[in-house]
């Protein structure tokens, strides 16, 4: 189409062979990301779940606003998400929330943002208008397949009820509809209290369980060769895997591939597809 445009001397066909050349790239670094994800898990739905860290208000708006990324994220990729539980911080922001990611490899591409993500800006909830620092969790865990066995006795769990707490207005918080599941073996524990029914609200925090219990399963199986087992030795106050800065300047910066974004909007309104990518290659070049 170039040459044909140079013959007739036109212009005009230029924006859409550009166009042409912009798709094909994208449809190839598409390709070449999927040769990257051959775990055995990386095929899987994904169960992603945030925790604020310390500074109540502050942590807690950052937690939506990581939910809020990843929600946009998936959305531009065409994936799905369904929240499966959701606790409302006080005054602003969310205490806990975990979320359902299904779609191509979303356990594949998300896994590598399992980590401490930190936050510096200048606080809406500080009158002063001074600069804080803001720490907030992520996990990622492949969700479970029926048809995969993952062993739980039912003698080995404490089931709690309790009355659902933050906003659900009526029936939610008028009855113990929330489950919260301790497995007594391992210490974990899950809750779930989105749904306005306890066996509904049961079964997610069982999924929940089952993804969680097969990933612990997993690494105390092979630890050494573990990615998220390497990556949740770190996971600890101080040791964030990227950095958020809204000011003085405008930055998002990865901490283990170096990659850096000054758009920190088009971040967070879910283009972290370079910081996905570039974490593959990492992991690749670091296991060959």
């Amino acid at each position: 189409m170039v040459d044909l445009a140079k013959e007739e001397n036109d212009e005009s066909i230029l924006p859409e062979v550009s166009q042409m050349i912009a798709d094909l790239k994208r449809r190839l670094d598409n390709v070449e990301l999927q040769t990257l994800l051959s775990g055995e898990d990386d095929a899987k739905n994904a169960i992603l779940t945030i925790h604020p860290g310390a500074g109540g208000t502050e942590s807690q708006d950052w937690a939506q606003m990581l939910l809020r990324m990843y929600q946009r994220w998936i959305e531009r990729s065409g994936r799905e998400w369904k929240i499966i539980d959701f606790l409302e911080g006080e005054g602003a922001g969310i205490k806990d929330v975990a979320m359902e990611v299904k779609g191509e490899f979303a356990y594949g591409y998300l896994k590598s943002e399992a980590g401490i993500h930190r936050l510096v800006r200048i606080s809406p909830f500080d009158a002063n208008h001074r600069r804080h620092t803001s720490f907030a969790s992520v996990f990622i865990y492949p969700e479970i397949d029926d048809d995969i066995e993952v062993e739980i006795n039912t003698d080995d769990l404490k089931i709690d009820t309790f009355r659902a707490s933050g906003a659900g207005g009526q029936h939610v918080n008028k009855t113990d509809s929330a489950i919260r599941i301790t497995h007594l073996p391992t210490g974990i524990v899950v809750q779930c209290q989105n749904e306005r029914s306890q066996f509904k609200n049961k079964a997610g925090a069982m999924k929940i369980l089952r993804a969680r219990l097969y990933q612990h399963y997993k690494e105390e199986r092979d630890k050494e060769r573990s990615v998220i087992e390497k990556t949740k030795k770190d996971i600890s106050w101080g040791n964030q895997i990227r950095s958020y800065v809204f000011q003085p300047y405008t930055l998002v910066k990865d901490h283990r591939t170096k990659h850096e974004s000054g758009n920190i909007q088009a971040v967070m309104d879910g283009d972290i597809d370079e910081f996905l990518r570039q974490f593959l290659v990492m992991n690749t070049t670091k296991e060959k």
